[in-house]
């Protein structure tokens, strides 16, 4: 691994949440809740190697590999270690990311090549629910949560309402820029609301530190720039690389992946376009206005 391995921060007495610095590109956060006896592991990671390290670190807390893997959405950084844990673990997601997962397939493959993911095979929910699922380690309440259509069309909030610990998946990026690319810019205001409603003290973003509730502020804040960007230039006619490359990211001029913004500009383009929230973009025409605002270079996966 790394110098920037990942570590583990002990929530509560039965959950833990598993953090890869520095939550850039590939570098996804997991969590683990477990009573000794039944373990529920919150997503995987990008690659075969890190997923093997996620698996050990179970171990060497004590706890059995999970019976239950959840996916909070389908990106590969999240999913792609699911078979490292299957198949003595059931995976569990929305709809939408099963057949997001298997739609996508190798996803990861396609946009970076030359990253070693090793041996991954694309394994998607087997168990899926439509709006709330809950779910029981010992006597923990864990609560599935469906948003709407958010980060994707197939987000999935894990909350533990008596710890008062939520792992938001990419709802939330602390110290990093939201990506809406295959979600909703509307819809991830929207999932905020449904995060505040939660009332969760402690919050374990998809990518980044932990965090606190402050954290859907800082969101709300970026989303709503977005929102004004996007109006304004899809008024005078400007292309959304045009946006981006004009646009004072202020406040926001220090979270990793800064890029991101034109990605943005495209989904909040399809929006005022009348687009359905979550219908596909070009994703050729995506990627290549992020290599532009990083002067030609592609962005690149730091698994």
């Amino acid at each position: 691994m790394p110098a920037s391995d990942p570590y583990t921060v002990q929530l509560t007495p039965g959950a833990h949440a598993y953090i890869q610095p520095d939550g850039g590109w590939c570098l996804n956060n997991a969590g683990f809740i477990s009573d000794g006896e039944t373990t529920v592991l919150v997503d995987t990671a990008a690659t075969q190697r890190r997923a093997l390290h996620l698996r050990e670190t179970l171990r060497e807390h004590g706890v059995p590999l999970p019976r239950i893997v959840v996916n909070t959405h389908h990106h590969g950084d999240h999913t792609y270690g699911n078979s490292v844990f299957t198949p003595g673990a059931t995976v569990v997601g929305h709809a939408a990311c099963r057949r997001e997962v298997l739609a996508a397939g190798r996803q990861l493959h396609v946009v970076w090549p030359q990253t070693d993911f090793g041996d991954i095979r694309v394994t998607a929910p087997s168990l899926t629910y439509e709006d709330r699922l809950t779910l029981f380690v010992g006597g923990t309440e864990v609560r599935l949560i469906h948003p709407g259509v958010a980060h994707t069309a197939g987000d999935t909030i894990v909350h533990l309402p008596e710890q008062s610990v939520v792992f938001t998946g990419d709802l939330v990026f602390n110290g990093g820029t939201p990506f809406l690319a295959t979600g909703s810019l509307r819809g991830s205001l929207r999932s905020v609301e449904v995060l505040r409603s939660l009332g969760a003290r402690t919050v374990v973003p998809g990518h980044g530190p932990l965090a606190d509730p402050s954290a859907y502020d800082a969101t709300e804040r970026y989303l709503r720039y977005v929102a004004r960007l996007a109006e304004e230039g899809h008024a005078k006619g400007l292309t959304p690389l045009e946006v981006a490359r004009e646009a004072d990211l202020g406040e926001f001029a220090a979270w990793r992946e800064s890029e991101r913004l034109v990605a943005n500009v495209h989904r909040a383009y399809a929006e005022l376009n009348g687009e359905p929230e979550g219908s596909p973009l070009d994703v050729a025409a995506v990627f290549g206005d992020m290599a532009a605002m990083n002067g030609g270079v592609p962005v690149a996966c730091h698994a």
